[in-house]
């Protein structure tokens, strides 16, 4: 999520183990942390970025899958993993970028967690810091409570895993791009030419879950993006097929716990 300016701190191993970098409103043309509404093609970086926005959505895909951020969550990209990144509306946020070493305690796959006080107070403090020179002793006290906070925060469940055959990538493009058709299993696996115990057994083999958890997952991502892009709830219950916005509201709190609006009102 790095703009194209030299130097580029993403790719940058001479410096400091932790880089830390915050986006208030519009940002510079040159800035390290470039926000907005855009979008970056495949790449990846030497080192490891954990990334977070405080308003509007960000959506990156990797090789294992894709993951969606709402406001006050965390993505972390482990380095040299490809990625691809498109953000809508974020106007606020930081980005936290990790040498190889200091990444190692951290997940060696992509993943995202929830954002507490803490960790946002931390990011700030380390934001001040210079990106030319070495981590002083306290300077390397607040990284390492920050990467344990990190380490320790609960993933959240944005992810939408692939699978690896050609056959089921299909299955699984054609379903993303009709988030509001529901298909039974046996129409499933007719789109697939296999039969549907087939297609039960592959699916749960190559993502680890049922092509119905599978389904709903990716209908929940759907949602809060368009949920986070302003529409109302009403409007995305009947886009994905809810005969009523409180069944939608229902099947959201089963998933996460609260409302859409308490989900996108937390700081």
């Amino acid at each position: 999520m790095s703009s194209k300016t030299a130097p580029d701190y993403s790719d940058w191993l001479n410096g400091p183990d932790l880089i830390a970098l915050r986006t208030e409103g519009e940002a510079e043309a040159d800035s390290q942390f470039l926000l907005g509404t855009r979008e970056y093609d495949w790449h990846s970086h030497a080192r490891g970025q954990v990334f977070c926005v405080e308003s509007g959505l960000i959506y990156v895909r990797t090789r294992h899958g894709s993951w969606l951020l709402p406001p006050h969550r965390a993505g972390w990209i482990p380095p040299e993993q490809a990625h691809s990144v498109r953000i809508s509306g974020a106007m606020s946020g930081w980005s936290v970028l990790l040498t190889a070493a200091a990444s190692a305690a951290l997940p060696a796959q992509p993943c995202v967690v929830a954002v507490n006080d803490l960790m946002r107070a931390l990011v700030v403090r380390a934001a001040t810091w210079s990106v030319l020179e070495e981590l002083g002793r306290e300077q390397k006290a607040v990284m390492a409570v920050l990467l344990d906070e990190l380490r320790q925060a609960p993933h959240e469940a944005l992810h939408l895993p692939m699978p690896a055959s050609l056959r089921l990538r299909e299955l699984t493009a054609m379903i993303l791009a009709q988030p509001g058709v529901s298909l039974s299993l046996p129409e499933l696996a007719r789109v697939a030419c296999m039969s549907g115990r087939t297609l039960s057994r592959h699916f749960q083999q190559e993502t680890g879950m049922s092509i119905g958890q599978w389904c709903q997952q990716a209908q929940l991502l759907h949602a809060l993006e368009r949920l986070a892009a302003g529409d109302a709830v009403a409007t995305v219950a009947d886009a994905l097929g809810y005969a009523t916005p409180s069944n939608f509201i229902a099947m959201f709190k089963r998933y996460f716990g609260q409302s859409p609006g308490k989900y996108f009102s937390q700081v």
